[in-house]
This record gives C-alpha cells, sequence and structure tokens, in this order.
C-alpha cells in the first residue's frame, strides 16, 4: 500500500518535470530516471526525490527546481493527499497518516489473512525441494535449518501468488546407506526400535556412527562398504531386504519428526527410483556425444567452457553418483508437474555441484533448466564449534525440539501462568517452534550462524517467544475490550485522531508490509520478515508502554486505538505464517 502511494507521487512528479521543462524549452526527451528515497528524519516527510540530475539538462539549481515543482504539484487538482515541502535540493512529501490508516483499516478487515499477499508470481509454478535427509540418520540441527528455509521460503512465495509445489527427496541409496547397513550387520544381536526402545532414525543413526568408529581400527571398512553397494545396485536379495529394513526404521522415525516440527511435502521423491532414471539420462547423453567415457569406463561431462571442469557422472563400475540421480530427480519432476521455476534449498558447501547439475540439464537440451535456482545456506554451529556425523557430535532434532519445550514450561510454570495458557504441553511446544524457526531464519540464508538454545527461547529481546508474548498481550487487550466497552465498538473509526508519531509509523509500518511480502519472494529471504516483525512489535511495545489504549482520554481515541492495535494484530499474524511462528492468544 505505501508502495502504491510512493508509485503515485513518483509517477505524477515524473509528468510535472516533463511539462516544467517542455514549457521552459529544454529537452526533455531522455529525462533521468526519478529516485525515491526516505529522508534521514521523519519531520523532514515520509517521501524525499533528489533533483540533482536534472540541474544540468534544465540549466537551473536543484533547489530552483524543487521549488518550481512543489507550486506545480500544489495546484494539481489530482495529487494524493499530502503535504509538499521543498528542502533544498530535495522535493519531500509527508503522507496523510489519517487517510493511509482509513484506506489501512478497510484493507486489513477486509482481506484478513490475505492482507500482505500480492499478484507477483501469479499463474507461476514453482518447485521447492528442501529436507532431503539420508536414511542413514536422524534429523540434526542443519537440517532444521533446511526445514525452516523451505517451509519459509514455500509460504513466502505462495504470498506472491506462485503456486508451490514442496517436495523432498529421500537419499535412501548410496555408500553411506551401506554404511550403517554394514555396521548394523557386523555390531547389532539383531535388535529393532522397539527392543532397543528407541526411534528407527536413533537406532539407524547409532549404527552410522559405529561404522565410523570401526573404520579407524579397520582399513578395508570403507571398500567392503563400496561392495555392499554394488550388490544393493545389483538387487542382492539378503541386502535389499535389510535396506528396506532399516530405511523403513529410519522413515518411520523421520515422519514423527516433521508431524512435531510442522513440516510437510507436497511430494517425495526416492534416490533408489530416481538414480535409474538418471543413469538411463546419461547414458542417452553419452551416445548422444554430449558426455564422453575414460579408459577405465566411467563416464565424464566436460565443462571447462564453463569454467565449471570435468565431472564423472558414473562411476567405472557402473554406479551411480549424487549427479546422477539429482539429473534424473530433475527430469523427472518436470514431468509430474510442468514448473516455471525450482528451487533446490541445499547447504552452501554444494554451489559448485548445482552449477554442474544446472548446465548439465541445459547439455541435455532442458531449457527448463535455465530457471533452477539453488538457495544455499551456511553452517549452523554450537557456541561450541562445529557439528559432525560420523562422530555423533551433531545436536538430534528431536532432542533440541524437546530441551526447547522444557524450558518453554519451565518459563510458564515460574510465572504461575499454567492455567492461562490452557494445554502447557501444547503451548510450550508452539513456543519452541516459535523460537526455533524464528532464530533461524532471522539470519540471512547465506551466512553461517551460531545457535543457541537457552538465547533463542528467551521471552525477551529479538526472539520468537518475545514476538507471540507480543500477540498474546494483544489478543489479551481485545478480548478486554469486547468484554467492556461494547458501546464504544459501535462508535465509527475516526483515523485523524492517530495523531502521535508512533501512531504515524506504525501505520506507515503496517502499509509496508506488502513490499516487505515482496522482497522476501524476490530475493528468496525469510529474514526480511523476521527483520519486520521484530521492527513492528518493537515499536508498538514502545506506543502501548507510553500511551493507554483501553483507558484513553475519550471513547472516539479508545475507538480509534483499538482499530490500530487490530491492524497491528492481523498483520503479526500473517507475518508469523510466512516464518512458522505459531499465534498464541495466551502464554
Amino acid at each position: 500500500m505505501l508502495e502504491n502511494i510512493r508509485d503515485t507521487w513518483k509517477q505524477l512528479i515524473e509528468e510535472e518535470l516533463a511539462l516544467y521543462g517542455s514549457e521552459h524549452g529544454f529537452g526533455t526527451e531522455n529525462l533521468p530516471p526519478l529516485i525515491a528515497q526516505t529522508p534521514p528524519n521523519p519531520e523532514l516527510g515520509d517521501l524525499a526525490f533528489p533533483l540533482f540530475a536534472y540541474a544540468k539538462l534544465f540549466r537551473q539549481g536543484p533547489q530552483e527546481i524543487a521549488l518550481a515543482l512543489k507550486d506545480r504539484l500544489q495546484r494539481c487538482p489530482n495529487r494524493p493527499v499530502g503535504h509538499l515541502l521543498a528542502s533544498g535540493p530535495y522535493l519531500n512529501i509527508t503522507i496523510d497518516a489519517a487517510a493511509l490508516a482509513a484506506d489501512l483499516a478497510t484493507a486489513i478487515a477486509e482481506q484478513g489473512e490475505r492482507y500482505g499477499t500480492i499478484d507477483r508470481l501469479a499463474g507461476k509454478r514453482v518447485v521447492i525441494e528442501f529436507s532431503c535427509p539420508n536414511t542413514n540418520k536422524p534429523l540434526h540441527l542443519g537440517h532444521m535449518r533446511n526445514d525452516s528455509l523451505g517451509m519459509s521460503m514455500a509460504a513466502i512465495l505462495s504470498a506472491n501468488g506462485a503456486e508451490v509445489r514442496k517436495v523432498n527427496l529421500i537419499n535412501n541409496r548410496g555408500v553411506h546407506i551401506c554404511k550403517s547397513m554394514l555396521a548394523y550387520q557386523k555390531f547389532s544381536s539383531g535388535e529393532t526400535p522397539e527392543s532397543a526402545k528407541i526411534k528407527g532414525d536413533h537406532l539407524v543413526g547409532d549404527y552410522y556412527v559405529k561404522f565410523a568408529q570401526w573404520a579407524k581400527e579397520d582399513p578395508t571398512a570403507e571398500a567392503q562398504a563400496q561392495a555392499m553397494l554394488k550388490k544393493w545396485e545389483e538387487g542382492d536379495p539378503e541386502i535389499m531386504q535389510l535396506w528396506q529394513r532399516m530405511n523403513d526404521w529410519t522413515m518411520a522415525g523421520l515422519y514423527e519428526s516433521y508431524e512435531s516440527m510442522g513440516i510437510t511435502f507436497d511430494a517425495y521423491y526416492w534416490e533408489s527410483e530416481t538414480y535409474k532414471y538418471g543413469k538411463d539420462e546419461i547414458l542417452k547423453g553419452l551416445s548422444d556425444g554430449v558426455f564422453f567415457r575414460e579408459e577405465d569406463g566411467s563416464v565424464w561431462v566436460d565443462l571447462s567452457a564453463d569454467k565449471l571442469d570435468k565431472k564423472v557422472l558414473l562411476r567405472s563400475d557402473g554406479t551411480s553418483l549424487y549427479i546422477t540421480q539429482d539429473v534424473g530427480t530433475a527430469i523427472m519432476r518436470h514431468k509430474d508437474w510442468p514448473f516455471d521455476a525450482h528451487i533446490y534449498v541445499v547447504g552452501s558447501e554444494q554451489q559448485y555441484h548445482f552449477k554442474v547439475l544446472f548446465r548439465t540439464l541445459q547439455l541435455l537440451g532442458y531449457e527448463w533448466a535455465k530457471n533452477l535456482f539453488h538457495l544455499s545456506y551456511g553452517m549452523v554451529n554450537l557456541p561450541e564449534g562445529k557439528m559432525k556425523s560420523r562422530e555423533g557430535t551433531v545436536v538430534d532434532a528431536d532432542e533440541l525440539l524437546a530441551s526447547l519445550t522444557a524450558l518453554a514450561q519451565e518459563e510458564i510454570r515460574s510465572k504461575g501462568r499454567e492455567e492461562l495458557v490452557g494445554d502447557i504441553q501444547e503451548t510450550s511446544r508452539a513456543i519452541a517452534l516459535g523460537a526455533l524457526n524464528y532464530y533461524l531464519l532471522q539470519v540471512t540464508a547465506t551466512k553461517d550462524m551460531i545457535f543457541n538454545p537457552a538465547e533463542s527461547i528467551s521471552f525477551n529481546g529479538n526472539t520468537g517467544p518475545y514476538l507471540q508474548y507480543m500477540g498474546a498481550r494483544i489478543s489479551s487487550m481485545l478480548t478486554k475490550f469486547h468484554a467492556q466497552s461494547p458501546q464504544v465498538e459501535a462508535l465509527s473509526f475516526d483515523a485523524g485522531l492517530l495523531s502521535l508519531s508512533d501512531e504515524r509509523e506504525l501505520i506507515k509500518l503496517l502499509a509496508r508490509y506488502p513490499e516487505v511480502v515482496a522482497k522476501a519472494g524476490e530475493q528468496y529471504d525469510p529474514s526480511l520478515v523476521t527483520a519486520y516483525l521484530y521492527d513492528l512489535s518493537k515499536l508498538f511495545s514502545r506506543y502501548y508502554h507510553d500511551n493507554p489504549v483501553l483507558k484513553a482520554p475519550s471513547p472516539a481515541l479508545v475507538r480509534a486505538r483499538i482499530e490500530l492495535v487490530r491492524m497491528v494484530n492481523q498483520v503479526l499474524k500473517n507475518a508469523f505464517a510466512l516464518v512458522g511462528i505459531p499465534y498464541l492468544a495466551s502464554m
């Protein structure tokens, strides 16, 4: 909404600049583009248009041009409501906050949870791949950043009008899977998740760690795992039976974790199926002369012309690599659901891999491969250092969520709010999810980050629980208003009463929300939404602390401020939904 006002002013000023130039005999065919800025001081207005670029063309100082434009615009009958100020070489505009608030109240009341959605990507189909766990271990903190990014970007792109399909590629084959299987063969006594009394993904993960320990002592371990992979690809019945059994254990555990964390998908793909399709595509490319075979029988692609060097696509023994199945998966997905764009949410260490993948698909003749994008993200470390799956030093996702939930419960009990929150377990889990998603998304995806569990769950500062608490306070205020002031509710909303500087800033910030959604979609960056949420919550907290709402001096002012509170509440809810923060009416 604020963007529309800015664009309207920009277009009107551009028209007046062209008319001013032509009336004074100046050439106006190639006028420099008009730039809109935000003044450094709110007292100077809401918009600033620098006029330096027109001084030479018009043979006048920018101050003179600013004064002339101000005079012309004040006489313009179709200009938006607002105050004009010629401030040196700038033409500044103060938006009419009352008119904006009235329009905003109508828009938010009518659109509700749809407020902020735009149609920038209307008609576009976007696939977003995320999570993609291996079936040799449970989800860990790194997966949680991936999942938070994937879920958030899917919501943001949907809010931009796209039809989004969330997909998950389960990496259920390969030498890393065989390592867990081999260790289970050698070291288990036939234990199961039931007999061990742990989730299946945790049981399988334990054997992956055991393989790494064993491999330090036995130099043949790696070769044995590679030999098992070859048997698997040949369909050895005993190996296939063990593989299916351990995969089922892991997937049962992963499904449980996804449900607990609110992670959902529209489709699953399985590497055990897509790698075959990928092998066929690579061999077809070989026969067409796109790829070449080395003397040892391996198949390669030469991308040196693209400054990407050579890349092996099939090993000398005919077994597949990640690139093999990724080629097959991409082609299968486009056949299943023809997309306009495909986003891969994968760690930044795989940047080279995706450059090779995208170029390889283009060489195979797939035009849609030009619309593939790697949304890379940095490492998630702990205050004490890096995590390592092979050594069993990762932060387990289930355990982390359980510990955050326990910390939230302690906070609720310490404040004696058990009865207010209702189901304390459900509320604590919602707080834990809000803490986790907000903390993981507030850092720009490409940057490495340190995750501090205790800091993330704090009810104060730049955290998810702080935002949730703000929503709960607003919800409580609205409940009291409805119970105590039915006659005030009947009054009409007088936006002109919202004249305080903080009220103006809140109105402008609420009007800017659709622009934030658009930029987050354009830049694939949920941190823009989290930053907006914190700014909105901080500003509202200050406003609420300094100014009475339910006890405002007059009923009309109570009604006006309650309308502002309602608008803030709705935008909080809408933005929460884009970054995985559950809204809580009480906490």
